[in-house]
């Protein structure tokens, strides 16, 4: 993902690294230099995300408030 430094010494940084920092405008970051002459960038603050499985959106948003032994006669088909 090549980008261009501007006469300012700005660059911007590529949309698919903003989404995996979870960066957005006014977040602040940490530029530093490994052993092997690589750049790393941090989120300040930012501490190790737990990947979200695809159950994570859904989790916690039912509004029906099911009894188990109701819940238990429907899957029956007792009900």
């Amino acid at each position: 993902m090549p980008t261009t430094l501007t006469s300012k010494g700005q660059v911007t940084i590529p949309k698919q690294i903003r989404d995996a920092l979870d960066l957005a405008p006014g977040c602040a970051v940490d530029f530093a230099v490994n052993r092997d002459g690589d750049v790393v960038i941090h989120k300040v603050g930012a501490r190790p995300r737990r990947k979200r499985d695809r159950f994570d959106a859904a989790r916690g948003k039912a509004d029906v408030k099911w009894r188990t032994d109701e819940l238990m006669a429907l899957l029956r088909g007792e009900g």
